[in-house]
């Protein structure tokens, strides 16, 4: 049954918007959700926080007139419940069959792709390069990406397709100029945005070793070797080429001060190394990892951030409300950067998670080998982005 396709409740039901339900948990209300979507795709991705009791209710269970005493019974009575699904259909249907009932519930406008639609900006306050840096989040998936801003110039980096809009208007609101859409790497869990931004006039930026994979619009972009800077405004983005995560993964130095490391490291884990070759090629791409940790990330001075462009569920913000830690403490919390090679190569083999939902397809569209349309592009992007080693922290153990 299409959600579309769900009568209207016979009492009327409230309605939560995304943003309110976030706003809520950020501040740390008690939130209680039905999500009414199936099993399965409440295993694989779902609404978290240490606030948030959730429950998995799939909304056939609603649909004859006698619902099951069982599922009535894990319902809570004795407080407001929000109702969830994937768009907003079947939670109000549901919510209006509990309302009917006497349970104090609403839903959620748009369900989980409203959710995903959420896309927050947060200022990196322990920068101090020239200008101003952002880290954009997007709380569904854990996609983070940075924006530089200094004099009359900005650049993105890591930016998401579904949101090119968002980084044209928000330079606007600065009154400045997008120079650079900058990829970190060929992503495996969302359409990249550079290739949009570069219909909007501005400058596209990939590594100049991710070309060899496959990427058929090398021409239209400028391509960045080890070593290669940008500027904006006063500010120097430094080309670091740290593969590991994939061949071509490459990590950028915004004025010295934070790393935009892409998926080779993460605030609370590092990279998986099996998204381009697979299981047989793990192996390799584990040892090429722990070589570029070691070599060119560590090496630089220990006040310098991190910032990756995931964060898992296990990730801890900084007080800023940002994903980034100093390289000094993540050596004194992640004992997988103090490794040698061997134990990090096993750890790293040991227990990687699912592959990120629908990569077969991302990948080849990220190349530009086939073509997809937006609303097909933001299908493919639902779900956790599983580009860390472990499902678990990997800091403070």
């Amino acid at each position: 049954m299409d959600e579309m396709d769900f009568p209207t409740p016979a009492v009327e039901i409230e309605s939560v918007t995304p943003d309110g339900l976030k706003a809520r948990i950020d501040a740390g209300e008690d939130v209680t959700l039905l999500d009414a979507r199936m099993e399965s795709d409440y295993e694989e991705w779902r609404i978290d926080g240490e606030n948030v009791d959730s429950i998995n209710a799939p909304y056939f269970h609603f649909l004859e007139d006698e619902i099951d005493d069982d599922v009535l019974a894990a319902v809570p009575n004795d407080r407001e419940v929000t109702v969830l699904c994937a768009k907003g259909g079947a939670s109000e249907f549901v919510a209006g069959s509990l309302a009917e009932r006497g349970y104090d519930v609403n839903h959620v406008e748009e369900g989980m792709n409203g959710w995903a639609r959420i896309y927050e900006r947060v200022e990196v306050e322990r920068y101090d390069g020239s200008g101003t840096l952002y880290q954009y989040q997007r709380p569904s998936s854990g996609c983070l990406g940075y924006l530089v801003v200094d004099g009359d110039e900005a650049a993105v980096i890591d930016p998401l397709r579904a949101f090119t809009d968002r980084y044209l208007e928000d330079v606007d609101e600065r009154g400045v100029d997008l120079k650079y859409a900058i990829d970190t790497h060929i992503h495996a869990d969302h359409i990249s945005g550079v290739r949009t931004l570069v219909e909007e006039g501005v400058e596209g930026v990939i590594p100049e070793a991710s070309v060899d994979r496959g990427v058929t619009y090398a021409d239209e972009m400028t391509l960045a070797a080890d070593g290669d800077e940008f500027q904006v405004g006063s500010a120097t983005i430094e080309t670091v080429y740290t593969p590991g995560h994939t061949s071509g993964m490459t990590s950028y130095l915004i004025d010295g001060s934070l790393l935009a490391t892409g998926d080779g490291l993460f605030v609370e884990s590092v990279a998986r190394p099996d998204l381009e070759e697979g299981d047989d090629g793990a192996p390799e791409a584990a040892s090429q990892l722990y070589e570029s940790l070691q070599e060119r990330v560590l090496t630089l001075p220990e006040d310098t951030l991190i910032g990756g462009a995931h964060a898992s569920d296990a990730a801890e913000p900084a007080e800023d409300g940002t994903y980034t830690a100093p390289i000094g403490q993540l050596e004194a919390e992640m004992d997988a950067l103090t490794m040698d090679e061997d134990d990090f190569v096993e750890l790293l083999l040991s227990d990687m998670p699912p592959r990120p939902a629908n990569y077969e397809e991302i990948i080849p569209t990220n190349l530009g080998q086939q073509e997809t349309d937006d609303e097909e592009a933001f299908e493919l992007e639902l779900g956790p982005n599983n580009c860390a080693a472990s499902q678990e922290s990997l800091a403070g153990d």
